[in-house]
């Protein structure tokens, strides 16, 4: 590959999504940095041949894998065998490409539903891998698990000799501009985003949620993430050798603080000016009862999130009134 510029090349994979689209609002921000994006229609990331044929056509420096099949509990319960296979081979496809092909920065990015179902909170780095995944999302999870495992296992393998340096961050509940707000297959802030303002525009009285309310949940806004992002992939190596080991090299990012699904479906509530009745529905899953992650490492570099759990709920939803009236909404940071 010849070069063709001096800045860096940088892949996003998966640029049309929540996180991926985050990330290219923040390196769009960077001269020195040409962001390099294909669609579906031009690349299928499940495709091993298309995946070995980009990257040999195309210079790339560094790559950020936020490509994933996502969703909520509906939609991992539903659609557990696609979950686990599309997320396996795009993952695969793209490190194992990658090396093939001397890229030597990879940007890894998970999912905090990789720990134990009753992991103790909150949840440290260290808690992966030692008992049993929340079943609900389980094939997603080990997906997630298997795309730490190859970044880690190159790197041990290929690190010295090839100078490879493959990294993984695994955010907590994303949210934010570009989310996903299908009826049945989105996260719950999205759905109750939706659900709140349908209540609102029909002026009805009762808003129903799925579960008890009890399970707590830690949230964070999707630009913060794409900071952490881009701060752990230029992080020296130094630093990051610091704070990881060639066999747990993933590093927690999290806003630090959790709230109950209750409360958050009352902040909503306040948020987008529902006046109703809040019910809950027990007879519904509650998925895990608590993930909150202890992001400590990453904070310990310099790293913390800059936008509250309010005002993001508020960006988020001027960002729904915005998709649902189809205009572009506009950078929210």
């Amino acid at each position: 590959m010849n070069n063709v510029s001096d800045k860096t090349q940088v892949f996003v994979a998966g640029h049309l999504g929540m996180a991926g689209s985050a990330v290219v609002r923040h390196l769009e921000r960077d001269s020195l940095v040409d962001i390099i994006t294909r669609g579906r229609d031009e690349l299928d990331l499940a495709n091993q041949a298309q995946v070995q044929k980009f990257f040999a056509e195309t210079q790339v420096d560094q790559i950020y894998i936020a490509a994933a099949k996502v969703g909520g509990i509906h939609a991992n319960n539903t659609y557990p065998a696609e979950f686990i296979f599309e997320n396996m081979m795009i993952e695969a496809n793209i490190i194992h490409a990658a090396f093939l092909n001397n890229i030597k920065k990879i940007l890894f990015l998970g999912s905090s539903c990789i720990y134990p179902k009753l992991a103790p909170q909150p949840m440290a780095e260290e808690a992966l891998l030692t008992g049993a995944l929340e079943p609900t999302n389980e094939p997603y999870a080990i997906a997630k698990i298997a795309g730490i495992k190859l970044c880690e296992s190159y790197n041990r393998q290929y690190g010295l000799s090839h100078g490879i340096d493959y990294r993984s961050v695994m955010p907590t509940n994303l949210f934010g501009p570009g989310d996903n707000y299908h009826p049945e297959d989105s996260h719950v802030i999205p759905a109750l985003i939706q659900r709140f303002h349908e209540a609102k525009v029909n002026n009805a009285t009762e808003v129903a949620v799925w579960g008890s309310g009890l399970p707590r949940r830690e949230f964070l806004y999707v630009d913060d993430m794409a900071a952490a992002c881009i701060h752990v992939m230029n992080l020296d190596s130094a630093s990051h050798s610091k704070i990881t080991s060639p066999m747990l090299s993933h590093l927690n990012v999290g806003y630090g603080d959790d709230l109950s699904i209750k409360e958050l479906a009352e902040l909503l509530a306040r948020t987008i000016g529902f006046k109703g009745i809040i019910t809950l529905d027990p007879s519904k899953p509650d998925g895990a009862p608590r993930k909150l992650l202890d992001s400590g490492k990453v904070r310990s570099t310099g790293w913390k999130p800059m936008v509250s759990i309010e005002k993001g709920l508020q960006l988020a939803y001027a960002d729904f009134l915005n998709s649902e009236s189809g205009i572009n909404p506009q950078d929210a940071t």
